[in-house]
């Protein structure tokens, strides 16, 4: 379990993006390009993509998603969702024979 808060990483955003199919790789490729992109699910409903990226500010989220996401050639829309608080559920390890 990665601790982001100890890395530096105080801000996580989840983007929903909407993509012209056509350039669904160059776009998957120029995501995974941008500092602080952690993770892409492709995902059924409003959105094509979800991307979920930290950054160490308020700042620099907005900078990595204006300037990185609003770059590149296919995406139609995005939406980003700037975690506020966080809660998890502790799950027991079930070891199946």
């Amino acid at each position: 379990m990665v601790n982001d808060k100890e890395l530096g990483y105080g801000v996580k955003a989840l983007t929903g993006i909407n993509m012209d199919s056509k350039f669904r790789d160059g776009i998957i490729d120029e995501l995974f390009k941008i500092k602080g992109v952690r993770e892409i699910s492709e995902v059924t409903g409003r959105f094509d993509i979800i991307v979920t990226m930290y950054a160490q500010n308020l700042s620099e989220m907005h900078k990595l998603i204006s300037e990185g996401i609003g770059r590149i050639q296919g995406v139609l829309a995005s939406e980003s969702f700037i975690e506020m608080k966080r809660r998890t559920k502790t799950m027991p390890y079930n070891h199946s024979t």
